[in-house]
């Protein structure tokens, strides 16, 4: 059945993807990004099924624009898919805070101003789905990527929780989790290289840039094969909670799960007995 699309981030990597591949099959497409003649250029141009607006998901105004520009042409708007994003790389000694806070300003409270915006549209209609992506960056920490997995990981206690605020109103969530995928995350547009500024990081600040830079275009997932997953998770009669995306996302999250256990189990000798002794004079 045809839905009301709507993807931030539209104008280039998965987000354009995730568009196509919504045309494709038939649903009506809300394309948004900060330049929308570039995000309708790459789409193809003007179609019946689509609407392309402006949005910069850090501006209030811009999402609560891009909402109801969706409503005034559709009517409606079934998903919201929260795509946008950049990656801010380096150590975290030698990341401006200026730089952290931008990081923080687009991966986490832009997914919360679209999502802001939308939410009244899906509880008027008691009915939606809100798909957020993550990284696994938002469930296991790496080297060089502090400021980018601190913000997923605030987008993964976000989304957990905020299913807990909109399933009353039939409002579905669900947060994604994708390993190496062939995006646009690693190109100069997406990511800022730092510069190396204490001499103690700056032979592995070199290394790791080069490092990281020659992954860009070899990454083992196929984004056209992850925007069909997304649309086939949003036909689900109970949609996947957590979608961890790419076998070497599920290889990892496998590791990492057995690791929280183990520490958990590890912590028993001290954390078991700290309940407070109501006898304790």
């Amino acid at each position: 059945m045809s839905k009301v699309i709507f993807v931030t981030g539209a104008g280039r990597g998965l987000g354009t993807d995730i568009a196509r591949e919504a045309l494709a099959a038939g649903h009506q497409v809300v394309a948004t990004g900060r330049r929308p003649e570039e995000v309708e250029k790459t789409l193809g141009g003007p179609q019946d099924n689509l609407l392309v607006t402006k949005l910069d998901v850090t501006s209030i105004e811009d999402a609560e624009a891009a909402a109801q520009a969706a409503v005034d042409r559709f009517g409606r708007i079934d998903v919201l898919i929260n795509n946008a994003g950049n990656f801010f790389a380096g150590y975290f000694e030698e990341i401006p805070p200026a730089q952290m806070r931008q990081q923080f300003e687009t991966n986490l409270f832009g997914p919360m101003n679209v999502t802001r915006a939308v939410l009244p549209v899906l509880r008027k209609q008691r009915a939606g789905h809100v798909i957020t992506l993550s990284s696994l960056a938002g469930i296991i920490g790496q080297e060089f990527c502090v400021a980018y997995a601190a913000s997923k990981f605030g987008v993964e206690g976000w989304m957990e929780s905020l299913r807990y605020d909109v399933e009353p109103y039939n409002i579905h969530t669900t947060v994604v989790e994708p390993g190496f995928f062939r995006t646009e995350l690693l190109v100069d547009a997406s990511t800022t290289w730092p510069e190396p500024t204490i001499d103690d990081y700056a032979e592995r600040t070199t290394a790791t840039i080069t490092a990281w830079k020659s992954i860009n275009g070899q990454q083992p997932g196929d984004p056209a094969k992850l925007a069909q997953a997304l649309l086939a998770i949003t036909d689900q009669d109970k949609p996947l909670q957590r979608f961890v995306a790419g076998a070497d996302a599920i290889e990892a999250v496998e590791a990492k799960a057995k690791e929280l256990l183990a520490q958990a189990n590890a912590s028993r000798e001290l954390g078991d007995n700290l309940a407070y002794d109501d006898t304790h004079a």
